[in-house]
């Protein structure tokens, strides 16, 4: 399975980039992951035509197999990165529509970003995306500046086992939705 590992984040050493990078090597035997991020793209503009750059992520969500979205937390919603980014993409270019996708967060804050699961999750469903959204169980990580050792790898050994558990329900779900 291809998945386009998608950062929420413009943030210098964001943790949910971390968490997809450390997810992308610990189950690189099992899923093609390729890195994406919203760092750097435009904000949006109504009427505007889209960027290069929105062009590009447009091209790597349509052929990826699953997206999986870090989604850090901004005053209990997305950040406004991944928000333009995701107007952008529902408003002009509807790449997700029919798209499978899960999403994972991580936050300094013990919740583990669950109010901008909920929030993204919300988001995806409305007229433009029509994604299909991974709802069965989430993975929200607190407290994130001691979860990661100084080469990206989570420490708790049950966060890693969790994820496996998160990955096989995503591996169910897809194949549900997929037939």
């Amino acid at each position: 399975m291809k998945i386009l590992a998608l950062s929420g984040s413009n943030a210098n050493n964001s943790f949910n980039e971390a968490l997809l990078k450390f997810i992308s090597k610990e189950f690189a035997d099992k899923y093609d992951f390729k890195l994406a991020t919203v760092k750097g793209l435009p904000m949006f503009k109504e009427g505007e035509d889209t960027s290069e750059a929105i062009q590009t992520l447009t091209k790597e969500i349509e052929d990826a197999d699953l997206v999986l979205i870090g989604s850090p937390e901004q005053q209990h919603s997305v950040t406004s990165a991944l928000s333009s980014a995701l107007e952008w993409l529902s408003s002009a270019t509807h790449p997700f529509k029919g798209k499978p996708v899960a999403i994972v967060s991580t936050s300094p804050m013990p919740q583990g970003a669950s109010r901008s699961q909920s929030r993204l999750k919300s988001l995806m469903t409305a007229p433009g995306f029509g994604a299909k959204i991974f709802n069965g169980d989430e993975f929200m990580m607190g407290v994130a500046p001691q979860q990661f050792d100084e080469n990206g790898d989570l420490t708790d050994k049950s966060s890693v086992e969790f994820l496996g558990h998160f990955f096989d329900e995503v591996d169910s779900w897809y194949a549900q939705v997929t037939k």
